[in-house]
């Protein structure tokens, strides 16, 4: 497994790349297609009132968070950059701008 985890506003972001050899999460809408590389990581976006509240950028900002929706890739490279865009996409939906995200690639053996 490798984790992708992106930093920006002063908090982070991390999803899981599953890898070939390895099984990803078996839940409603987890991919059918036995793909090689498999992406889950959170969606969210901000709400007026309610929801989890977190800090970025030094102000709290409410969040709802959707159901992670995986995706299914055949190389390694694919699944990365498409983790990073999902990132990029999360912390702009809360007002950071691509720019400031960072990323850091952990790699880590299944539990």
């Amino acid at each position: 497994m490798r984790l992708v985890r992106g930093h920006g506003g002063g908090t982070a972001l991390t999803g899981t790349i599953y890898e070939r050899g390895e099984e990803p999460p078996s839940f409603k809408g987890a991919p059918d297609e036995h793909a090689p590389y498999v992406w889950v990581c959170d969606e969210f976006y901000e709400v007026e009132s309610g929801g989890s509240v977190t800090e970025i950028d030094g102000k709290e900002v409410h969040v709802a968070f959707e159901s992670p929706m995986p995706k299914g890739f055949e190389t390694r490279e694919q699944a990365l950059d498409a983790a990073r865009e999902h990132i990029r996409t999360q912390f702009a939906r809360v007002g950071v701008p691509e720019s400031e995200v960072t990323f850091e690639i952990i790699k880590t053996e299944p539990a």
